[in-house]
């Protein structure tokens, strides 16, 4: 089942939150976040004593704090900020804290499932990840980027394993930094390792690294590609677990390889953000087929149509057969489906949201400074004083809503034929 398959889809409005009055009644409000589902709406406010604490749906956390920030919820509707009091920071979820504290903590994200959380800490002025509250039991002088097993049992983390003196010129390219997972160490060790990531059966790890003054490959489970190139950029797994796809550089142009192999014969100016489709048969990436001309490229097919600013990550439409990008040129945004931008621009949209095994592509885009539901290339509804990122529901057929209009946060599942007129 879709992981939005039990929420509400009635057809209907739920004003669930009183924006202004909350405006009102507090110093300050500082973020406001709707839950997935639409059912919880969030709010950091600062109260006329200066602490602060989070208002869910009106009514405010038992405890408030020196310092709160960065209101997230999960897929299961907690809500997680980052809490400090007395100088020592915590996680705090639905307004119960972990019990263990660090001189601080950044960069919580919630496990695949929502029911855990891992963050960033630092102890002793060493660091590590902690899970669910619970630190790893070895702390090293650095860590950088982590990831989260899909299951949540796991963690793993870029770490530094070797101190740095200044000037240690020797000592920098014999290798500082390693991965760790739940606090162990590989063995091996690389001049630089990037971004980590699991696959999907939380069994293995491939993450970029810098192995000499210009040589950049792929490590999975500590083991790297055979083969060297002049840069690499971030990897994925195969949706069936299989190889490792990671963007190179080679003979001065960029191109896919797969296990250290290269896998596409086209060469671009640059290739990043690649992703498959749902069963793993189709694979695009962001192209520059020339130095400032960004387009899609298709299994190596890249689209004719070529944008001077940016182009985002390619999006597979429901059904698979056609995708859907972000893209800018001449200082304004729009949509492109297999190549072709939609009529209107915006001053700005975000990922685009497919129908579930239809066609119809959806996206929030902002005007003015008031934000709008587009579906198909076509304004959809009013405009919003704010509007998160929607959701289709399971069939297709409806779309869920989360706005706020007239002062007032709403939940609105309106039945996409009506939306389509």
């Amino acid at each position: 089942m879709s992981r939005n398959g039990n929420w509400d889809w009635t057809p209907g409005r739920k004003p669930l939150a009183d924006v202004a009055g909350l405006r009102q009644q507090y110093r300050e409000l500082l973020e406001m976040l709707p839950s997935p589902d639409g059912e919880r709406f969030a709010a950091l406010v600062v109260g006329e004593d200066g602490r602060m604490t989070a208002v869910v749906n009106g009514e405010s956390w038992p405890e408030t704090y020196e310092r709160l920030w960065y209101l997230r919820f999960s897929a299961q509707g907690k809500l997680a900020g980052l809490a400090m009091n007395d100088y020592a920071w915590t996680v705090a979820v639905d307004g119960r804290t972990w019990d263990e504290t660090f001189e601080f903590v950044w960069d919580p994200r919630f496990t695949a499932d929502g029911l855990g959380i891992a963050a960033l800490i630092k102890q002793d002025n060493r660091y590590a990840v902690a899970l669910n509250g619970q630190p790893w039991p070895q702390l090293y002088d650095m860590v950088r980027d982590y990831c989260v097993s899909g299951d949540g049992e796991r963690a793993a983390a870029t770490v530094q394993v070797e101190p740095r003196k200044e000037a240690d010129v020797e000592g920098f390219f014999a290798g500082t930094w390693s991965l760790a997972e739940q606090g162990e160490r590989w063995d091996e060790k690389f001049i630089n390792i990037w971004e980590p990531i699991y696959d999907a059966t939380g069994r293995h790890i491939a993450a970029q690294v810098r192995t000499d003054i210009a040589d950049y490959t792929i490590a999975v489970d500590g083991k790297v590609w055979d083969r060297l190139f002049g840069c690499v950029w971030r990897p994925c797994f195969r949706p069936d677990g299989g190889a490792v796809i990671a963007p190179v550089r080679t003979d001065g142009n960029w191109t896919l390889a797969a296990d250290g192999e290269v896998i596409w014969p086209g060469r671009y100016a640059q290739l990043w953000q690649q992703r498959f489709s749902a069963d793993g048969q189709r694979l695009a990436a962001v192209v520059a087929t020339d130095f400032g001309r960004w387009t899609v490229a298709v299994d190596d097919r890249p689209w004719r149509r070529t944008f001077g600013e940016m182009v985002t990550a390619p999006t597979f439409v429901g059904d698979g057969k056609h995708i859907a990008a972000a893209v800018k040129d001449h200082d304004r945004w729009s949509i492109a489906v297999d190549g072709e931008a939609w009529d209107n621009d915006f001053d700005m949209v975000w990922e685009p949201v497919t129908q579930p095994g239809g066609s119809h592509v959806a996206v929030k885009a902002e005007r003015g400074g008031r934000y709008l539901l587009v579906i198909d290339g076509r304004q959809v509804g009013p405009d919003y004083e704010m509007l998160w990122p929607h959701c289709f529901a399971p069939d297709g057929q409806s779309v869920l809503l989360r706005t706020v209009q007239d002062g007032k946060y709403v939940r609105e599942v309106v039945p996409l034929a009506q939306l389509l007129g």
